[in-house]
């Protein structure tokens, strides 16, 4: 019998332009995945959206009001979800965002926790900076968020005025000392009233989302939640 055609072009795209696997290297994989089924599996999943009262909601105690919050992974040291986060951030891998944010919609989806937030807000980067870097990431993980969750997202109502090095060796003070007046809101009409949902790629000590969490609760019937694709301790 004759193969349909669709399968012939699929083979022969397939072998000229292969799509491999982000985390081994196969080829076996569905075309609309980055990863395959024994690389999925090594994610290791928080349950954090699910639990009220996960560490990601204890971690701003004190410090910023939230109404629920959560990571979808672990970070850890040489894992790869650090690969995958890495390569999104500083090697130019923008779909690795979508698909990380895809993964992400499904846990936020399917926890009863997060249904009444209004609005998706991707944590700003600096103008510079994402000139630099051609994308915002949290950009792309809320795009790959909406692809399962149907939730709209607002770029523009919050900005980051003040450009700031990588925080990643200084502690939490450091961190907020540098994070201080950073953020503004721009168009406080488009949040008023409205429950955000910031997204950003990992939570480690919170002084970013902190810094920009307070400036958006400024603005008057806001609340504010928060999920990440990855949580470092």
């Amino acid at each position: 019998m004759f193969r349909p055609v669709k399968n012939i072009l699929h083979d022969f795209t397939h072998l000229f332009f292969p799509h491999i696997c982000a985390g081994c290297g196969t080829d076996i994989l569905p075309a609309d995945n980055l990863l395959c089924a024994s690389c999925y599996l090594r994610l290791p999943e928080t349950g954090f959206p699910q639990t009220p009262g996960n560490i990601i909601e204890r971690i701003f105690y004190g410090r910023l009001t939230l109404q629920v919050a959560g990571s979808a992974f672990y970070f850890t040291k040489d894992s790869l979800i650090q690969e995958l986060i890495a390569a999104l951030k500083y090697h130019g891998k923008r779909e690795i965002g979508f698909y990380l944010g895809k993964l992400l919609g499904k846990q936020l989806s399917s926890s009863q926790r997060f249904n009444d937030v209004d609005l998706l807000l991707p944590l700003p980067l600096n103008v510079r900076k994402q000139k630099k870097r051609g994308y915002n990431q949290a950009e792309e993980i809320c795009k790959g968020i909406t692809a399962i969750w149907s939730k709209p997202i607002n770029t523009t109502a919050v900005a980051r005025n003040i450009f700031t090095e990588t925080q990643t060796h200084k502690d939490r003070i450091g961190r907020w000392q540098t994070m201080k007046d950073v953020f503004v809101v721009e168009h406080p009409s488009a949040i008023e009233g409205k429950h955000l949902l910031l997204i950003d790629d990992i939570l480690t000590t919170g002084a970013t989302i902190e810094a920009c969490g307070n400036a958006i609760l400024n603005i008057p019937g806001t609340k504010l939640s928060v999920a990440t694709v990855a949580y470092t301790s």
